[in-house]
């Protein structure tokens, strides 16, 4: 997946966080991050190709046009099951520290493939700092699946061995 910035939280004086997202081929096909936001509002717009959307608890097929919100503590995800790049229109509403989570992503993916140069494992290692990072951001987003309890157990366990992204 790659992102780009729209408006930064600055820039629309915290109201919102506005991205252009690519979803690569495969995108979030293998264990995607069942989450909500309890604080705010999710919009996405396919500007274009097809994709998938997980809401409440079901998968919706998306194509270019279609448009869902997501309103605050609705369990969601997203995937491209298809061989084309997919793109989206994504806001934060308001953007509360959405775009530092986003950076800091970058970051723990750096850490875990040493700065791209190898692949994207999940192994322990990987769930270790990915709860560290989810832990720093509970206003932002709470996993549902991996389950939060989870998330919290293993943030609790990175803690103490000291692991920092």
């Amino acid at each position: 997946m790659k992102f780009t910035v729209l408006q930064t939280s600055a820039d629309t004086l915290g109201e919102s966080l506005d991205l252009h997202w690519e979803l690569l081929p495969g995108c979030n096909m293998k264990d995607p991050l069942v989450h909500i936001h309890p604080e705010a509002i999710e919009t996405y717009e396919v500007l274009e190709g097809d994709m998938e959307f997980f809401i409440h608890d079901k998968w919706v097929a998306a194509k270019t046009g279609d448009y869902f919100s997501v309103p605050k503590g609705v369990t969601h995800c997203f995937r491209n099951p298809t061989d084309q790049i997919v793109r989206v229109f994504n806001t934060h509403q308001p953007a509360l520290k959405m775009e530092h989570y986003f950076e800091d992503v970058c970051k723990v993916l750096d850490k875990l493939t040493d700065q791209r140069r190898k692949g994207f494992r999940m192994d322990l290692r990987t769930m270790l700092y990915m709860s560290v990072l989810m832990n720093n951001y509970r206003a932002e987003i709470i996993a549902k699946s991996p389950p939060d309890v989870a998330i919290k157990a293993l943030g609790w366990v990175a803690k103490v061995l000291g692991l920092q992204y």
